[in-house]
């Protein structure tokens, strides 16, 4: 049967590589979900795109038409998943969808705070037929959030103490989604993945010192410090909450497992964190 998946959050880090690879799959329908339905990105793909607002539930039934399968990352600025997540889930319920897959974290069994935890429940508790990926700490944070003090500054502004992170480039969770979404021996699962080393973010400043070429320092905030400061920077106030809470999690060792399901799934190592540094350096060094 052709599989028609519904992908939201297709322009961001994890949703784009995804649309890539399963736009490049014979006997798979691929489906963007985005705010503004237009886009060339998807247009040169050759991917149907459809209006899609977690928070307008009118973009819910058209989305939804036709899809058999979806995937979905938590917007980062939406952390009421009551409000925010439920309305979308019921109507993802209603239309017999035969897999959800959402990308959740790691160690989020033992945090019931955060969000991922409590979309994981809304699903489990709905029934809906599902595969949960939860990895450790993106890559591509640095790329984001932090890039602006790596950009300014030469300086990773994390609160992350002395501890360690198994560090997972976004491109390999992509993988991963695509191929649970090709496999039905993934249903019910929950894949904690991570990439293929621990690092503390002292060593992290070292291996970019070493790629780009110019020193990286870690300058190791406290948490009141990165959130008053990130709250100064104009960045919602639930959103930085989210970030503090993921970093005491950080700090209590819980970002340090490293494990080998990415060899398992995708038969090929993990990405290293020197490769991530190596294939966005004219980014981190401001050259783009």
């Amino acid at each position: 049967m052709l599989d028609k998946i519904l992908v939201l959050g297709s322009t961001g880090n994890i949703g784009w590589p995804v649309v890539e690879q399963l736009a490049a799959i014979d006997d798979v329908k691929v489906v963007a979900g985005i705010y503004h339905a237009e886009s060339v990105q998807m247009k040169q793909l050759g991917v149907e795109t459809r209006h899609f607002d977690f928070l307008d539930a009118d973009t819910f039934d058209p989305a939804l038409k036709g899809i058999n399968k979806v995937f979905f990352v938590r917007p980062p600025e939406l952390a009421k998943p009551e409000q925010d997540m439920k309305p979308f889930l019921t109507a993802v319920q209603s239309h017999g969808i035969d897999q959800v897959v959402f990308v959740s974290l790691i160690g989020v069994e033992k945090n019931p705070m955060v969000p991922h935890r409590k979309i994981e429940r809304m699903i489990t508790e709905m029934g809906l037929p599902h595969t949960f990926i939860r990895p450790s700490f993106f890559m591509q944070n640095l790329t984001s959030t932090h890039l602006q003090d790596i950009q300014q500054n030469h300086d990773l502004f994390v609160p992350a103490g002395r501890s360690k992170t198994s560090f997972i480039d976004t491109r390999d969770i992509a993988a991963v989604a695509v191929a649970v979404l090709r496999d039905p021996k993934y249903l019910g699962e929950a894949l904690e993945i991570t990439g293929p080393a621990a690092i503390t973010y002292k060593q992290a400043a070292e291996i970019m010192t070493t790629e780009l070429g110019v020193p990286i320092t870690y300058s190791k905030p406290s948490l009141l410090k990165f959130r008053r400061t990130m709250i100064q920077r104009g960045i919602k106030k639930e959103f930085v909450n989210v970030m503090v809470m993921l970093y005491i999690i950080t700090q209590l060792g819980n970002a340090k497992t490293v494990n080998h399901t990415i060899e398992t799934v995708l038969h090929r190592p993990a990405t290293t964190f020197a490769e991530f540094v190596r294939d966005n350096k004219r980014l981190f060094l401001n050259r783009e």
